[in-house]
Parts: structure tokens; sequence; C-alpha cells
């Protein structure tokens, strides 16, 4: 390790915090690029929702099962070197995906692609050993709003897509869809050499010393796993979004391809860009008030847009029938609902990952690796769960029941566990609380007697 360790102003910290968040972007938005290439992809191979789902939800396998070796690699070795790594590997990938000429190698192709998506835990691993507990939350946060990244490809994807349709470039590449990948890849392999030229050296490594059974035996702490829930709900159901509402946009509302992009650039960027605020005021007033809040404003939100479009058919005595209570969720009501639940997200990101510095600071690579790999596997099964709720029940909206009960779980289980842990450390408040007020009069009364 280098000198500075205790200033957060020590040399090379902003230049980690900048190449690591204009990286993280860059690769989140290569991650969830099937979100808007989705629709053409369908249209060209023919395929099902729940066939379409599969392609978003196997990138986010990928992209969520090696956070925790990804996160201790970065103690291990540093941050800037497996940073390096898998913007070429996903370079690769990307690139192959334009050639794609069948389902199954979609399939094959998009888990590839999803590799990119570790690029998390490894930033968050490398810029908590740069930036002291002061300024950890407003650094970690500020580079979780490299989560922007997703709504990239909702800009640039539909214009790109109907301006290069049926052209065709050099090396076999063609345009419409399949230049998406193409220009990422360019743009992978340009981050990665600015990454090499710009990033300080000797890099930080403060896993170095530590042997894999040490940095895993956070681990087997409760805390870890109840971190890791509140993380399927701010995350997961954030990457599941991304995903997921472009199509929910054009199927439901009848929106074109780009007007579905934008409607779900709402959702993305509140939930990306107000991450250092949800890092600053965790900092502030604490990261436990900043989740209650979370989980009170998805809950308020996700129970209006779970509730079913129609109407109660009355039936009178005389045989007639009256249908009252009509409801119905148009278009700019939903979106801004969808919009407050970003907000609420983008809180809850930074509010989870304020927790891990402060109970493991030691362990920050290992825990935000194995938080961050649960949360991102939340965005592998929720979107085949939404598909599979809509076949099931019917109702589009059955998506958001799903987020409903995933985020009343996890505040009962955060609720549960403060309000024990506040009786286990003063016990002597809750007899305060529940023996009624005495009077003066009984209190001199039981003096003499």
């Amino acid at each position: 390790m280098v000198e500075g360790d205790r200033h957060p102003e020590a040399p090379g910290s902003g230049r980690v915090l900048t190449m690591s968040t204009i990286a993280f972007t860059l690769m989140f938005a290569v991650w969830l690029m099937f979100g808007i290439l989705g629709k053409p992809i369908q249209a060209e191979f023919g395929l099902s929702d729940v066939e379409l789902s599969w392609i978003s939800a196997v990138a986010v396998l990928n992209g969520s099962m090696w956070r925790l070796p990804a996160g201790m690699l970065a103690d291990r070795i540093g941050g800037r070197a497996v940073m390096v790594f898998l913007l070429l590997a996903g370079a690769v990938a990307s690139f192959a995906v334009s050639f794609a000429n069948s389902y199954p190698m979609l399939l094959v192709l998009a888990f590839l692609v999803g590799f990119v998506g570790n690029s998390f835990s490894v930033g968050v691993s490398w810029n908590n050993a740069w930036f002291t507990d002061r300024r950890k939350g407003f650094a970690l946060g500020l580079f979780g709003a490299g989560n922007v990244g997703a709504s990239v490809t909702k800009f640039i994807g539909p214009a790109i897509i109907a301006a290069t349709a049926g052209a065709t470039y050099g090396l076999g590449v063609v345009g419409g869809w399949r230049l998406i990948p193409v220009i990422y890849s360019v743009l992978l392999v340009v981050t990665a050499v600015a990454m090499l030229v710009v990033t300080p050296r000797p890099d930080r490594r403060p896993g170095a010393s530590k042997s894999v059974g040490e940095m895993l035996t956070p681990l087997k702490d409760i805390r870890v796993w109840r971190f890791s829930l509140y993380y399927v709900v701010v995350f997961g159901a954030y990457v599941a979004l991304s995903a997921y509402l472009p199509a929910y946009y054009v199927d439901n509302f009848g929106v074109d391809l780009a007007t579905a992009g934008l409607l779900t650039a709402s959702f993305i960027f509140p939930a990306s860009l107000l991450r250092p605020l949800g890092g600053w005021v965790s900092d502030k007033w604490g990261a436990r008030r900043a989740m209650y809040a979370t989980f009170f404003v998805m809950l308020a939100a996700s129970g209006v847009l779970m509730m079913p479009n129609g109407h109660i058919v009355l039936y009178q005595p005389n045989g007639t029938t009256q249908e009252v209570m009509h409801y119905t969720l148009g278009l700019p009501l939903f979106g801004a609902l969808v919009f407050v639940i970003g907000c609420a997200m983008g809180i809850g990101k930074a509010a989870v990952f304020k927790h891990i510095p402060t109970y493991f600071p030691d362990n920050v690579g290992s825990v935000g690796g194995l938080v961050g790999m649960l949360g991102g596997l939340g965005g592998f099964f929720l979107p085949p769960m939404f598909a599979y709720a809509k076949v099931m029940t019917g109702m589009a909206n059955s998506t958001f029941a799903i987020l409903f009960a995933f985020t009343a779980v996890s505040l009962v289980w955060m609720h549960w566990t403060i309000h024990r842990m506040l009786h286990a450390e003063a016990p002597h408040l809750e007899d305060a609380i529940e023996r009624p007020a005495r009077s003066a009069d009984t209190t001199r009364e039981e003096t003499h007697v």
C-alpha cells in the first residue's frame, strides 16, 4: 500500500474514482444493452416474451455470479488490473454479439457479455481502498451512479438502429441493432487504454496479505445476508426493471421503442444519479434511516402500480347489473410512480453499501462482493418471474406485486432486527415505555410506606 491512507485527498484517489466511474458506466450500459435491443432481436428471431426475457437474464446472471471472487481479487491484486481485464474481455464478447445468427448463440454471447457486470464489486473494493471512512459513503455513491449507464442504450439505441438499418460496414459488420455492440466494443478498448495511462501506480491492495479463509470469514454473519436481501430490492429489481420496462411500455401503452426508451430512462436516471445523494444522506443521518425511507416509499408506489385495471360489477335484485369504481392507471401516473421508485432505489443502493465498510471495514471486497452478487442475481431471476407471473395471471402489473412482496419482507426483517437489537442493548427502556406514568402523589405515598 502507498502512503496517505488516512487522507481522502491523497494523490490518485480522484483519478481512481473518475476512471472507475467512467468504466463502470460504460460496462453497465453493455451489461444491460439487451433491454433496448430486445425488441428488434425478438422481431428478427421470432422469440416469445419468455424467450426474450432469458437473453437479458443470462447476461445479468454472469454479471452477478462472479462478484464475490472479483471483489476479493481486487482486494488482493488491486482494482486497476481487474477492471482493465473486465473492459478487454467485455470488448471481445460484445463484438461477437454482432454476428449472432441463432437464439442459442444469442444466449451464449449474452451470457459472455454479462461478465462486465462484475465490475461493480471491483470498483467498490478499489474505491474503498483509496478513501477514508469520512468520505466513503459519498465516494461509493458517486461510483455507483455509474448505474446510469443502463440508460445509454435507451437513448442512442433506437436512433442508431433506425438510421443504420440495412447498411453494411467493414469486417462484416452490418447496421441496425447489430451495430450497437460493435460501438460498445470499441469504447471498452479505448477506456481500458485510458485507465492504464491515467490511474496511479502502485495500486492499493488491502487484502494482499490475507488468506482466502480470512476474507470469507465475515460471510458467516447473518447481517451480510440481510444486507443482500436489501440489495435485491434496491438493485436487483432496478436491473430487472431497466431491462423489462421498455417492452412493458411498448406492450401495455402502445408507444414506440424510442419513446419506451426515454420513459425507461426516467426511471434509470434517478435510480442512478441520486446514489451520491444517498451516500451523503447515509453519511449525515445514518444508513438505517435512509433504508426506512426507501422501503416505505417503494411500498407506497408499488402498491398503487400493482392494482389491476378494471371495475366492480354490482348485481341488483331486479336482475340488472351496474359497473362502478372504474380504475385505469394511465401512462402519466404510471411513469410518475416508476420515477418515484427510481428515486427511492437511488437512495437505497447507496445506503446498503454504506453499511458494509461500517460493519466490515477490513473485508469490503468479500462482503461487498457477496452483497453485490446476490443483489445482481435478483436482477437475474426477477425478469423471468415477471414474465411467468404475467403468463399465469394475465396481468402485466403482477410485476409490481412481486416488487411489493420483496420490499415488504425486507422492511419487516429490518424492523424486527432493529427492535430486537434495541431490546437487547437497553431492556430497561421497554419497561419505562410499557409502565404507565405515575403521579407525584403516588410516588410520595410509595416513599412513605
